[in-house]
């Protein structure tokens, strides 16, 4: 009997402690850990139920607490090359077209006919003074557009959308009647002319300062801001008279474009970073020979009533 038990007993022992390894998911003895068969801690229960966790099922219940990192759109975009130093020309109509996929819209004229206008990120918008976003164009919107030529495209610099009703124009007085208070602008933008309506509230601006209405002689160069219509003419707000026949006006800064075959000169100013067209004749041409694209320049010139002519030119 006594030596039956002290053979019954070692048995009992593994048997124990196979059980004990099946209940904490270990491998019986002589099997490998990938053949076993785990309990579902839902089964578990007693002493096995409070046996520590595996170490994935702990980094399971952490919270991620590394901060999210929010990425602006546009940076995700390859830098775009800056725009040419071109002329700027400003274009006013109303948008007739508008695609924010391709980046063009399509521009109703004032006076006629429409021009296909490209832009991308480089392109301001303002709406009425402030800055604003593609998503605010809609059809019809009434805008004036600063444009240059970008390779064989037009391209939007900047985009101003007028909502309070108006608008700007620029050109040549045609005529001005005080008895009638008509004013009639020749816009280089329209192929029909600009009627306005001149009230005793328009401000007529010279040089910053208020003159009288006389300044307005036929071909002044004038910069106009007007307002809603009335009785077929809009409303003139203020008159700014940029320059009267027989002025004599000095311009200093950078040549942009030079034509010596038909004797014009585009100065970029360096005063207020607008362009101009200069003409010479062939005595002021001649007699600078360090006359060269890019070269810095001083020039003395009479607005004859529809260009610059150059009376001198100094290459600094």
């Amino acid at each position: 009997m006594g030596h039956f038990l002290m053979k019954l007993v070692p048995r009992m022992f593994l048997a124990g402690t196979v059980l004990a390894g099946v209940v904490y998911g270990q491998a019986p003895v002589g099997q490998s850990p990938a053949s076993s068969t785990f309990a579902s801690p839902s089964s578990l229960t007693g002493a096995a139920a409070m046996a520590p966790a595996e170490p994935s099922e702990v980094a399971a219940d952490v919270p991620d607490t590394t901060p999210d990192t929010a990425v602006e759109p546009a940076s995700l975009l390859p830098d775009l090359p800056a725009l040419p130093s071109h002329k700027t020309s400003l274009i006013g109509g109303t948008i007739e077209k508008l695609d924010r996929v391709r980046d063009e819209l399509t521009v109703r004229i004032f006076g006629g006919g429409k021009m296909k206008i490209y832009f991308d990120p480089r392109t301001h918008i303002y709406k009425d003074g402030s800055e604003a976003s593609v998503s605010e164009l809609r059809l019809g919107d009434r805008v004036y557009v600063d444009t240059i030529l970008n390779g064989s495209n037009i391209f939007a610099r900047n985009i101003r959308l007028k909502t309070a009703g108006g608008g700007e124009s620029q050109g040549r007085v045609i005529s001005y009647r005080p008895d009638q208070g008509e004013l009639i602008v020749r816009d280089a933008l329209s192929p029909q002319p600009l009627k306005l309506r001149l009230t005793p509230q328009t401000r007529i601006i010279d040089n910053g300062r208020a003159v009288a209405a006389n300044q307005l002689v036929p071909g002044a160069l004038v910069a106009v801001k007007f307002g809603a219509q009335q009785d077929g003419h809009d409303l003139a707000r203020e008159v700014t008279v940029l320059a009267t026949p027989g002025a004599s006006f000095t311009f200093a800064g950078r040549i942009t474009g030079l034509d010596l075959s038909t004797g014009v000169l585009t100065l970029l100013s360096a005063t207020d970073g607008k362009s101009y067209d200069i003409y010479l004749d062939s005595s002021t041409a001649a007699a600078n020979d360090k006359l060269h694209q890019a070269a810095d320049v001083t020039v003395v010139a009479l607005f004859d009533g529809g260009h610059y002519v150059a009376r001198s030119l100094t290459v600094n």
